[in-house]
């Protein structure tokens, strides 16, 4: 029993002492009261990176110090930066951990200060403006070697989270002024490197990925930027497959997670047992909450198709893919450098399966679109469907893309997701035969038209969907390619969306320029009309789009007096209205001419009604008398172009991807012990 007295006595007395500091902490101590630790001791530094770095410690001081006393600390801090640079090349990776461990610390602490427009002052006071472009250049061609040399994997990580959060540290990554040092000492080197090696981009593409996206971003309107310039003339294969790769696998888990979250319920005993203890499992919030789309992912996707004309190849790789799931690896596989970020939308086995079902990039993209194109009620998820608008625009504009979305030898099956109705159970349908893909890709444009026909309509996106329907139609013109597709079913969701515009002119005319979409509507019909000849399928489908612009004549007569009223009464939209009646000009001719001709022909045959293929044939006899006006500029479009009408768009695209990385890395100590383990497991 005394025994037992004396261990509570000694607790309680040892639990009234204060905690004892960690030495690192008590030499940081000495560091933030301006004094130098290192002052005649000429061992401090090879002993000072063996202690486990505190980066709480660093970043909580920084945080609480007035921008005077930041100031009176920077031959420190100076000194401190120059050592942990210095380090970086030695061999002992206990000293190279706690030395970028350090780095990232000062530089996070030093720039959450806010001091943004004073980004000099916070060079200065990292590095010292004396020795800012030597020490830059030093630590640029560390962390190259680094990240391509034989280290191990966490150290590749560190050093990509280090770069991350350079490039990070302001909201508007154009300034930031501290890029330019990696403008001039480029990191685009190693980050192909990595994407060309399989290994390497396993455990780090991620991170390459983004840290190019970001760095392609930075002064793009303002200045030449040396890495939209190599991205632009980029030609390793290896490279681009590889970024191809990453972009493709992460588009692949997002569909896969997606499907897991709204596959319907299977029948039987078993299938309901078994999910009905999978709920047990999963609570309420994390069964309601939406599968995230990665603004990231979209962004390297558009870089990549929009700078690099060899990215198209990558795109129409063919593989093959399982059909089902593969199994989730151990979540150590993880890239560590973005951990949260990259978890929502990595897979985290990137390896792929063998089987007999062909796919490619273009496939996964396709499918990707057909989710996100689903939901764009708000903000975040419009800028998701514009960003996917825009990179199928890009494609649509791409010669060697169309040729390959219309080789008809190329067939894939995609299975396009589609948006819930009252009137369809199926949100995807499984039974298509394998296509060409530009009948994936119009089938994607006509499920988007037919479902956003709404109060708030999304009138940017609808203009440009019916714009890559557009591209489409005039690379067949051009090419005279005949793709086998039902073009009825383009045909009713161009009509249905007039039917719209008419139906809801008053609530939509003050907030739209309804007019100018409808002239879109009228081209691609104009289009039709003179040139269908050329590129629909056979003369019967030329027979059919007559026939149902006979039979939706009510639609056009009535698009004819709107657009008649609105340009002759002096509106806002005068001149779109009064451009729409001129164009209207080929489809009411043919109303006007056909329209007598059937009733004169159910009148000499004693009928009430004709059959469609009794229209049809009226049509057939009649077109020798039938008069049309060549109208020009039909297959003509305007290519997109990113500047200046999408600047803005873009800028805050990337200002929120770089708040999304800022929140995502994680520089706990708790991380870095997992870190120090794996040394100590590899020794």
């Amino acid at each position: 029993m005394t025994d037992v007295h004396k261990t509570v006595l000694l607790r309680q007395g040892s639990a009234n002492k204060m905690p004892l500091k960690e030495k690192i902490v008590q030499i940081y101590e000495v560091f933030f009261t301006g004094e130098d630790p290192s002052r005649n001791n000429a061992n401090f530094w090879e002993e000072f990176f063996l202690l486990k770095a505190n980066v709480q410690y660093i970043e909580t001081e920084l945080e609480g110090l007035k921008p005077d006393k930041l100031l009176e600390l920077k031959d420190n801090i100076n000194l401190l930066f120059y050592h942990c640079t210095l380090t970086l090349k030695e061999e002992y990776p206990i000293r190279v951990v706690n030395a970028l461990q350090t780095l990232c610390a000062l530089i996070r602490g030093i720039y959450r200060k806010g001091l943004s427009d004073h980004s000099f002052d916070l060079i200065n006071i990292l590095v010292g403006f004396d020795v800012a472009e030597s020490q830059m250049q030093a630590l640029i061609e560390n962390i190259n070697n680094l990240i391509v040399g034989d280290s191990a994997i966490s150290l590749k990580n560190l050093s990509f989270k280090l770069l991350l959060i350079l490039v990070t540290v302001t909201d508007n990554v154009s300034q930031n002024t501290i890029l330019e040092y990696i403008m001039l000492n480029s990191v685009f080197e190693s980050i192909v490197q990595i994407l060309a090696n399989p290994v390497s981009r396993q455990n780090h593409g991620y991170d390459a990925m983004l840290l190019l996206t970001v760095l392609v971003n930075y002064r793009k309107y303002e200045s030449v930027n040396p890495y939209i310039v190599k991205l632009s003339i980029l030609d390793d294969e290896l490279a681009l497959t590889g970024l191809g790769y990453v972009i493709s696998s992460a588009f692949k888990d997002f569909n896969r997670q997606y499907e897991t979250k709204n596959e319907p319920a299977s029948a039987g005993f078993f299938s309901a047992l078994t999910n009905m203890v999978g709920s047990m499992f999963v609570t309420e919030d994390d069964d309601a909450q939406p599968v995230r789309a990665s603004d990231a992912i979209l962004l390297a996707m558009y870089e990549a198709v929009h700078l690099n004309r060899n990215f198209i190849t990558v795109l129409t790789h063919n593989h093959t893919e399982s059909t089902t799931s593969p199994p989730e690896s151990p979540t150590s596989r993880t890239p560590l450098a973005v951990d949260a970020a990259a978890q929502d939308v990595l897979p985290i086995d990137m390896s792929l399966e063998s089987t007999s079902q062909p796919t490619n990039i273009l496939v996964t993209f396709l499918r990707y679109c057909s989710i996100i194109l689903q939901d764009v009620k708000d903000q975040e998820k419009l800028g998701n469907g514009k960003l996917c608008m825009i990179i199928l625009t890009c494609i649509a504009e791409d010669q060697y893309a169309n040729s390959f979305l219309h080789d008809a030898n190329m067939t894939f099956r995609v299975e396009l997701y589609r948006a819930p109705m009252r009137h369809r159970k199926h949100r995807v349908d499984k039974n298509l035969p394998a296509r060409p893909l530009a009948c994936a890709l119009l089938d994607l444009m006509v499920e988007f038209i037919m479902s956003h026909m709404m109060k708030n309509l999304p009138m940017d996106l609808y203009m440009r969907s019916l714009g890559i329907i557009h591209r489409i139609l005039c690379y067949q013109k051009k090419c005279r390619v005949r793709l086998q597709y039902t073009w009825k079913q383009l045909w009713t969701a161009l009509v249905s969306l007039l039917k719209y515009l008419l139906s809801n002119e008053s609530a939509l005319l003050p907030k739209y320029n309804i007019f100018h979409l409808a002239n879109k509507v009228v081209t691609l019909f104009n289009l039709f009309i003179t040139y269908g000849d050329t590129f629909l399928p056979s003369p019967s489908s030329y027979d059919e789009l007559y026939y149902e612009i006979i039979r939706m004549h009510q639609v056009f007569d009535n698009l004819y007096s709107m657009a008649l009223r609105q340009s002759t009464n002096g509106g806002d939209h005068k001149d779109s209205a009064a451009q729409l009646t001129s164009n209207l000009v080929n489809i009411r001719a043919i109303v006007n001419h056909f329209t007598p001709k059937i009733d004169s022909w159910t009148a000499a045959n004693s009928l009430s009604s004709l059959t469609s293929d009794q229209v049809l044939d009226v049509v057939r006899t009649n077109y020798d008398t039938l008069t049309l006006k060549l109208q020009d500029n039909l297959d003509q479009y305007e290519r997109y172009s990113e500047k200046p009408r999408e600047t803005a768009f873009f800028t805050q695209l990337v200002r929120s991807i770089i708040s999304d990385v800022k929140h995502h890395i994680s520089l706990s100590n708790l991380e870095q012990q997992t870190v120090l383990q794996e040394f100590s497991s590899l020794s």
